[in-house]
């Protein structure tokens, strides 16, 4: 298949996937109670409205606070288009028929900017306000575009790029003097070299607790000693801020596109609509626009003031460029999530090398759009973890969910760069990953090879409930799995644990658990089952209830996984994905607890071997564990 005819094949694809989210988004919001729409984090209901104002970019926001604790997880963030209700009574709601999108989301408040002033009396007058999101356009509209930019380019940047991820091109390298980094391990310091050299594309695959974030940093630093500025981007809000705060912590500048998802966190002050509202040209525009608002009044009033509001907006066209340019000219990252870097901020923009952080997790067609600004790419990401969302199954089995990264990694392995020494997990927690995905390749740092919560405690347990009442139940809703018996061995296993550490132990070694289950049903039922035994009230703020997908990134002490699946016919879903489970295992440092019915699980190879593994743990027998297959098998 030739390049441009892969791409076409990827834009069918995503037609496919952008129809099936759609329609089933549109079905479920029409279907479902307001109740569970909180639930799901698709609504905030009931809202009051905190205060509106003009921000720095002069759009009209309404922030609004959700008083109701319904929750914690939601799916509202930045750029998201959101549309105002207002309940009537027997579950019933009324759409306000103009929608908003929001400009920033911290904790309970949120940001909505709204298409004028003239919206805000609507709001107030609400009694029982909520909001819900509307299905997003843009991305779609965005990637669309994206490919068909790189499908019409035959000779220019994008041209060159398809012919090396999808062609016959290969990849260009510098030959450099190869640079010591102390700080850095081995396969960090090879990996920042490959980096330096590349003159088309680098991949650095980082494997749990490998240090990816450090590598990524130190190459991001090492290439803007020769490069004025570099443009960096992830899939999520959550991973650009992260690896900006931590480019922030190394004496970058960054300027960060798009308001980060926790706002009043330390990246606030980084944003640029932030660093516009500071800028000392900012105070002679806040004037001259309110001079414009005021005539706009005046003007309804029968007083004609076109000429004035004419010159009025020249004056604030020009400053609002002057500020912009000065602080893209003084900032040396700039950072956006991949369809961030369609803004408007970066038109005719140009950039020497990209980099993008948790590349395994994002679509291909997303990785295009800010391609077109820069002349290499660094990708960093680990494609043994979860892969992009594809809900259609027509785009999934064609496909869609193969990543630029893995496309890399097939066609040019020589750019690939594996980080090998693992900061994280203890020996025995970290071993059966290592062998099952990364070829036996991970090495535990002597730091934490062999570091447990206390001396005598067994790193990984398997709880088998299969001699037990375990049974899986399908949820209300016919999609949804959990396992109420199973809930109930979660939650007794981690009290006794806790029981074993005591609340004196538990504090001053400022320990934290998590309670992970792959089905969305159970992690609702654990988390109602923590919040609601007395005993554990103690420890409720040490204690992170939730689904593999929301731990990814993130990492605990002591780990406790609800594999949920039970049932006469050996049925294991999604857990058959094995990258989840991947995640799942490798979120612990010192203590790792499976909890699942060992005789639906073993008859699937990879559950098989992982349990035969944990037996001969428990029996002492960690040099004559079972040989376990190759990367991927299963």
């Amino acid at each position: 298949m030739t390049p441009d005819a892969y791409l076409d094949k990827l834009r069918t694809l995503l037609d496919a996937e952008h129809e099936c989210e759609r329609s089933e988004f549109v079905s479920q919001q029409s279907k479902r109670s307001i109740y569970e729409k909180v639930l799901r984090g698709t609504c905030w209901f009931p809202l009051e409205v905190v205060r509106t104002y003009y921000n720095a970019l002069n759009q009209f926001v309404a922030e609004v606070r959700r008083m109701d604790g319904w929750g914690e997880e939601h799916q509202f963030d930045h750029g998201k288009p959101v549309c105002f209700f207002a309940a009537t009574g027997e579950g019933r709601t009324a759409d306000f028929s103009w929608s908003g999108t929001v400009s920033y989301v911290d904790e309970d408040s949120m940001g909505i900017v709204l298409p004028s002033e003239s919206n805000a009396p609507q709001l107030h007058a609400a009694s029982q306000l909520g909001v819900q999101l509307y299905f997003d356009e843009t991305p779609y509209r965005l990637m669309v575009e994206a490919l068909t930019r790189a499908r019409e380019d035959s000779s220019g940047r994008l041209a060159e790029f398809k012919e090396i991820f999808h062609g016959t091109r290969q990849c260009a390298v510098s030959h450099l003097a190869q640079m010591s980094f102390p700080w850095l391990n081995k396969s960090q310091e090879e990996a920042v070299n490959m980096i330096l050299a590349a003159r088309d594309v680098a991949i650095v695959h980082g494997p749990p607790g490998t240090g990816k974030t450090t590598t990524l940093v130190e190459a991001v630093c090492e290439t803007l000693r020769r490069e004025t500025q570099v443009l960096v981007c992830a899939q999520s809000n959550m991973a650009v801020d992260w690896v900006s705060q931590q480019l922030v912590e190394r004496g970058v500048s960054v300027l960060r596109i798009g308001n980060p998802t926790r706002v009043g966190g330390k990246m606030l002050g980084y944003t640029f609509e932030r660093r516009f509202e500071e800028h000392p040209d900012y105070p002679l525009l806040w004037r001259v626009r309110r001079s414009i608002r005021e005539l706009r009044s005046s003007a309804r009033k029968g007083e004609s003031v076109r000429a004035k509001l004419a010159s009025l907006r020249d004056k604030a066209a020009e400053l609002e460029t002057r500020i912009t340019a000065s602080l893209f000219a003084s900032t040396m990252v700039v950072a956006s999530t991949l369809t961030g870097a369609a803004s408007r901020l970066l038109a005719g923009m140009k950039f020497p090398t990209l980099f993008i952080d948790e590349a395994a997790q994002a679509l291909e067609p997303a990785c295009w759009i800010p391609l077109r600004r820069c002349d290499r790419i660094v990708m960093c990401g680990d494609h043994q973890q979860l892969p992009p969302t594809v809900k259609s199954q027509e785009a999934a089995h064609g496909g869609l969910g193969r990543t630029l990264m893995e496309a890399v990694v097939q066609r040019h392995p020589e750019c690939v760069s594996l980080l090998r020494t693992q900061y994280r997990m203890n020996d025995a927690i970290m071993t059966f990953p290592s062998r099952w995905f990364y070829n036996g390749m991970l090495k535990s740092a002597p730091a934490v090879a062999d570091r447990r919560i206390f001396p005598l405690d067994s790193p990984v347990e398997w709880l088998d409930t299969s001699d037990g009442d375990s049974s899986e139940t399908v949820t209300a809703g016919g999609k949804g799995k959990m396992n109420e018996a199973e809930a109930s061995v979660v939650i007794e296993a981690l009290k006794r644990y806790l029981a074993t550490l005591g609340r004196t132990r538990v504090e001053e070694g400022n320990i934290d658990f998590a309670v992970i289950s792959p089905y969305k049903s159970q992690v609702r039922l654990l988390r109602a089952m923590v919040g609601g035994d007395p005993s554990l009230k103690p420890f409720r703020r040490r204690i992170t209830v939730n689904t593999v997908d929301g731990f990814q990134g993130q990492e605990r002490d002591a780990v406790f996984i609800s594999l949920v699946r039970s049932n006469d016919g050996g049925n294991i879903g999604f857990l058959a994905d094995l990258r989840r489970m991947n995640v799942a295992m490798t979120r612990a440092r010192m203590k790792l607890v499976i909890v699942g019915d060992a005789s639906t699980l073993t008859r699937h190879r990879f559950y098989a071997a992982l349990h035969a593994y944990v037996l001969a743990l428990d029996g002492g027998a960690d040099d004559s564990t079972p040989d376990l297959p190759a990367q991927g098998a299963g």
